[in-house]
């Protein structure tokens, strides 16, 4: 590696050299207030005479002695190519106002200095080579008989235009000085000496500048020569950046894609700063045949991830409409299950009456736990391993069962708790998109005649009004006007949908029951909502009538979203008990315990507690070292100061001289610290 300070207008002046932007690299991206960052500056040091030079930073580039067809040195631009293609489109913006002015001399000296290698074919004559979708954009730009009209080829186009119209005649020369004057570091790499991809994540090591999926497509992609980047690039990466992305608001998923794709495979769920890592972790060897395998997979994997992101791109109508539940749910922990599933579907190993069946059972299964009020952080590990209890000869049944059989907080929730929970829940109070999902599944449940609930004039209508009018104290007793007020007003049984909200307001029962005002039919009377029906024959609004709608929709609910009715059959002389629901380990003894799925051979709580405490330790060194955690279990390097020194790791150590309930909490403190609660169960001898 070589490194020396370099003018810009110097390098760029490089006769019979190229300076081509790999195709790895992230498009062209710079905002106007970079470019107006960057003009200013430029500006501000050329009208200055005391000043000799301004810093903007460093350019890396692999130089391989790799000649072009037509003799030109060709520099592979890995770092700095925002700011290089930005200079060049400010010498591109000078070059057409000198030729527009007449500043022949001025105009033909920018061209051949800055823009062009002049002796070379036309079709590598620009010094600057920019990806694909960059280079129509850079040809039109190029051209002075051009009238640049366009912004749709790239952003090259609205920075080349600003910079078009901030030169006049009176600032022309004091640009040219200010170009002159700016240095960079020119960072020479020799890709048979140096490491470009080490040198580049050290570049980025803040993980600001580039994503998760940014770095992973430079890790795939820098390594192989230029020819076999462009197969790989158009074959896999194009597609899997095609695919993973959120048609609805125009964002790539492809980093939550790869998250996904490696919780799969590793039953591990990365940090989302560190998907990048725990990729190179699993594929260390690039340009290796279990790295192109690999892709192989993210490509395919990526065709059905687009239609999760985008339920409208599934051809297959009921398949859509259970994907556009699922996303208004917004269950993406489920992806690592459902993208197999997906997959299976789209092969023709299951029917789409399966596919169906089990999109409205992870519905169920996570509907159910949203109204109890369950932990969501469970469902990371459940989804993740879940496909691996398929059996294939059985589909839908293999993962009823396997959900059916989880206990504590994994469980499916049962009718009779769920009920009693749903008659008293806030529902008024939860996510607008949740709400609707509920209101939505209710409404349309065997209805032939869809109701679209998510138009605007449809809302959600409070039955005994938020805000009642005074002539609802002398409609009701006292009891009930306190208790419709501040227990029922904002559940199911009070809650209905209207598209009459605002003119129902905040009147008497039957007066919202019978308004017609002007032939408008506003009331729950002429309402054609299955969640009115039971409100058109009702003289009287009170307790009573709440909770017998409540009852009503209850038995919907459990037809909207059932619980498995299959044979669940457990291993009851297992013993096998989650640490969080174990009696007290006090003069007991182990006969082994399961954590994160293996099997511990440990008699002893103390030896259960160093193990499971040494493995997190050296999984997550970050949450005990200085943290709250850490000083909850004891954590010292200083085994002096502990009254029996347990080593949990080198040169770490956890106080031992506590009794066995009291290292049962400690580790259930820093199981919920790290959410794998579920991951810990003993069996006592």
């Amino acid at each position: 590696m070589k490194a020396a300070e370099t003018r810009v207008d110097r390098f760029l002046a490089s006769s019979e050299t190229a300076f081509a932007i790999p195709i790895y690299q992230r498009n062209y991206d710079w905002s106007r207030v970079q470019c107006q960052q960057l003009f200013n500056d430029i500006l501000a040091i050329g009208a200055d005479e005391t000043q000799s030079g301004h810093f903007i930073g460093s350019i890396v580039y692999v130089h391989d002695d790799v000649y072009t067809a037509s003799g030109l040195r060709e520099l592979t631009i890995i770092d700095g190519q925002q700011r290089l293609t930005t200079l060049t489109l400010t010498y591109i913006a000078l070059y057409r106002h000198a030729v527009v002015t007449g500043k022949d001399q001025q105009a033909q000296r920018i061209h051949k200095t800055f823009l062009i290698n002049e002796f070379a074919e036309d079709s590598e004559k620009l010094k600057l080579k920019p990806t694909d979708n960059n280079k129509v954009a850079l040809a039109q730009i190029m051209d002075p008989k051009e009238i640049v009209k366009a912004s749709g080829y790239s952003r090259l186009v609205e920075n080349f235009r600003f910079f078009e119209s901030r030169i006049t005649d009176a600032n022309f020369e004091v640009i040219l000085r200010g170009l002159s004057k700016l240095i960079f570091v020119d960072i020479a790499l020799d890709r048979q000496k140096d490491n470009p991809q080490r040198i580049f994540e050290s570049l980025n090591s803040t993980g600001l500048e580039l994503s998760q999926a940014d770095l992973i497509r430079n890790y795939i992609l820098m390594g192989l020569p230029r020819k076999e980047q462009e197969r790989v690039f158009r074959n896999f990466w194009e597609p899997i950046e095609s695919n993973a992305r959120n048609l609805e608001v125009n964002e790539s998923r492809v980093s939550d894609f790869i998250r996904d794709f490696l919780t799969r495979k590793q039953k591990d769920i990365p940090n989302k700063n560190a998907v990048y890592k725990k990729f190179k972790d699993r594929y260390p060897v690039p340009n290796s045949p279990e790295l192109s395998a690999a892709l192989e997979e993210l490509c395919e994997f990526s065709q059905v991830y687009a239609r999760l992101l985008n339920p409208d791109l599934e051809t297959e109508p009921a398949i859509r409409r259970e994907l556009r539940y699922i996303q208004s749910l917004e269950v993406n922990v489920a992806f690592p299950f459902l993208m197999p599933v997906y997959r299976d579907f789209a092969s023709g190993v299951i029917t789409r009456e399966v596919f169906s069946a089990v999109l409205r059972l992870v519905q169920s299964y996570v509907w159910r736990r949203f109204i109890l009020g369950l932990p969501t952080n469970a469902l990371n590990k459940i989804f993740m391993s879940l496909y691996d209890r398929v059996d294939t000869e059985n589909y839908l049944v293999s993962i009823e069962r396997s959900l059916m059989q989880r206990t504590g907080s994994q469980r499916f929730p049962r009718d009779v708790e769920v009920i009693a929970m749903l008659r008293d829940k806030d529902i008024y109070s939860t996510k607008s998109r949740t709400r609707t999902y509920f209101f939505d599944r209710l409404e349309n449940h065997n209805n032939r005649e869809l109701v679209d609930i998510t138009v605007p004039a449809i809302t959600i209508e409070h039955i005994f009004p938020q805000n009642p009018e005074p002539a609802w104290r002398s409609s009701v007793t006292a009891e009930d006007y306190t208790l419709l007020s501040e227990k029922y007003l904002n559940t199911i049984g009070n809650l209905t949908l209207s598209g009459n909200n605002g003119r129902l307001g905040n009147k008497l029962f039957v007066a919202k029951r019978d308004m017609n005002e002007d032939g408008g039919e506003q009331g729950y009377r002429f309402s054609r909502l299955w969640l009115n029906r039971d409100l058109q024959s009702l003289d009287e609004w009170g307790v009573a009538q709440v909770e017998k709608r409540a009852n009503l929709i209850s038995k919907r609910f459990l037809e909207v979203w059932p619980a498995p009715t299959v044979e669940v059959v457990t291993d009851e002389g297992s013993g096998e008990i989650n640490i969080f629901e174990a009696e007290e380990p006090r003069f007991k003894r182990l006969e082994y315990a399961v954590f994160l799925g293996a099997r511990l051979n440990v008699t002893q709580v103390s030896k259960l507690y160093s193990e499971v405490l040494e493995y997190m330790l050296q999984a997550h060194p970050e949450a005990f070292q200085g943290t709250k955690l850490g000083d909850r279990i004891q954590l010292t390097s200083e085994s002096g100061t502990l009254r029996q020194a347990v080593q949990v790791g080198e040169g770490q150590f956890v106080e031992g001289n506590i009794d066995s309930t009291s290292k049962f909490e400690r580790l259930k403190i820093a199981l919920s610290e790290l959410s794998i609660e579920e991951e810990l169960s003993i069996k006592f001898a």
